[in-house]
């Protein structure tokens, strides 16, 4: 049953029923946006984890080149040398849209890996060792997928918490709008079809006076006639 009271009229019932025809057309749209949604999700996932593997596995290979750097060093002029100042990174942040969600894209506009392109470390070369250098290019290959780890975590945030704004708009439109469109719509059509059947059996009983009325008269005319003859 409808909680909202409806003037019980056809133009009331017309205004319902074109609701009711926008408030489905909106829960099917909202539903191919909420799969659609969901596929993306579950795909971005299954990229999320294989690149945290990689990064986990990156990590892994960083830290026991940290370690024997440490070893060959000493902690002391480990921390000495990681205290030196470092170049500063540069980013350029984007916004990219999937499935109307604007989620990040970040890109790097300074190189990451300093041995590689032919510039010095941030620390003295004459108090460290090659595998302090090993160690800081094993970091540097790090970087690059913990970044695009992060603009796809924070991707899948954002698809995360736009999904359950559709479901929950989908919830509803399917739980609540359109059953008390339906409920009122089929109210009003009780009451008007009510209506019409008491307006009929009004002019049925109207119609039966008239002819009870037109045969007293016929009645009392031959009932005269009858009297003159």
């Amino acid at each position: 049953m409808a909680n909202k009271r409806v003037s019980p009229n056809r133009m009331e019932l017309m205004r319902l029923k074109r609701q009711l025809v926008t408030a489905c057309k909106g829960h099917a749209m909202l539903k191919d946006k909420r799969d659609g949604l969901m596929k993306n999700f579950l795909a971005l996932v299954d990229d999320t984890l294989a690149m945290r593997h990689e990064m986990e596995r990156l990590l892994a290979q960083a830290s026991s080149a940290m370690g024997l750097a440490r070893a060959t060093m000493g902690p002391k002029q480990l921390q000495e040398a990681s205290l030196q100042n470092a170049s500063s990174l540069e980013f350029k942040v984007s916004v990219k849209r999937i499935m109307a969600v604007e989620t990040p894209c970040f890109e790097p506009l300074t190189s990451i890996n300093a041995s590689t392109e032919g510039q010095s470390f941030p620390y003295s070369l004459a108090t460290t060792t090659s595998e302090l250098d090993d160690a800081v290019d094993k970091l540097a290959l790090v970087l690059p997928t913990m970044i695009k780890l992060a603009e796809k975590e924070k991707s899948l945030e954002l698809m995360a918490a736009e999904i359950e704004r559709t479901r929950r708009r989908v919830n509803s439109l399917e739980h609540v709008m359109i059953p008390d469109l339906q409920a009122m719509i089929k109210e009003i059509q009780s009451k008007l079809s009510e209506s019409e059947l008491a307006n009929q059996t009004r002019l049925m009983k109207v119609k039966d006076m008239i002819v009870a009325a037109e045969m007293k008269q016929r009645l009392a005319y031959l009932e005269e006639q009858a009297e003159k003859a």
